[in-house]
């Protein structure tokens, strides 16, 4: 099933595949993201949701098939042009991610420092900026992470997701480990800067109350393929008996979980 949007799509996969072993991770997934769009893929845990996201980031090649960004097939490229399509991006990482030895100022501005784009002062000028856009004060550029809530740094790992006005950001489960009312918090503020940044937004998450709120469009990753994409306001009545089980968190259904004794 090719879960397409867009005639000139910001990223494209055709036909990706991706196995550790025997074990088919990835079985020929077809999936574009229209420029602007939010596009949420979901899953239960081990249905390759991070290995597609990390094959698009380069982390990991894919053993066929093709990803594109902007037109430009990303598996083959070489180093320098494979820096130039990851400046384009930024990440929220499933655990803020955030480095215990750097102020949180350092952190947001991790990357335009590292890339020597501005000096030090400019850096955390731009990084103060970026924690008011994810409502937090200026007081927090100085502090440390572990002297931060959950919710707190999650944040923070937003504004330096934002930091460099990225073309595409990558949401992988945004809300895990938070709290329902913190959650909903992280996927409004994640709605507002992806607007304001203009940016085009690709997330994996197993939770549906955060794809309800930040997704243009959901596509359901079962056994390596999209076995479902459209509309997050048709997702109620996909048609599939496998999005209907998973959507509503039942145990009983096709999905069988693979339970160990």
């Amino acid at each position: 099933m090719h879960a397409t949007s867009s005639a000139n799509p910001k990223i494209s996969l055709s036909a990706v595949k991706k196995a550790f072993g025997r074990k088919v991770v990835l079985d020929g997934i077809d999936l574009d993201v229209a420029p602007g769009e939010s596009v949420v893929v979901i899953g239960g845990s081990g249905t390759g949701k991070s290995v597609l996201l990390k094959s698009i980031l380069g982390i990991l090649k894919p053993d066929s098939g093709s990803i594109k960004v902007d037109g430009e097939e990303i598996t083959r490229m070489g180093s320098s042009d494979r820096e130039r399509i990851n400046n384009k991006f930024g990440m929220l990482f499933q655990g803020a991610a955030l480095f215990d030895s750097l102020p949180v100022w350092e952190n947001v501005a991790f990357g335009i420092l590292a890339e020597k784009r501005v000096n030090r002062d400019e850096a955390k000028e731009i990084a103060i900026q970026k924690l008011s856009q994810v409502g937090l004060i200026s007081d927090v550029a100085d502090l440390f992470p572990a002297e931060l809530s959950g919710g707190m740094q999650k944040r923070v790992g937003l504004a330096r997701a934002i930091c460099a006005d990225p073309e595409i950001i990558f949401f992988d489960e945004p809300t895990t480990g938070l709290d329902p009312i913190m959650a909903d918090v992280i996927n409004d503020l994640i709605v507002k800067v992806t607007r304001e940044v203009g940016a085009t937004a690709l997330s994996i998450t197993h939770d549906m109350a955060s794809a309800r709120k930040i997704a243009n469009r959901v596509a359901m990753l079962y056994h390596g393929k999209i076995i479902w994409a459209g509309p997050v306001e048709d997702i109620d009545h996909s048609g599939n008996e496998y999005v209907d089980q998973f959507i509503h968190g039942r145990a009983d259904g096709p999905i069988k979980m693979a339970v160990r004794a």
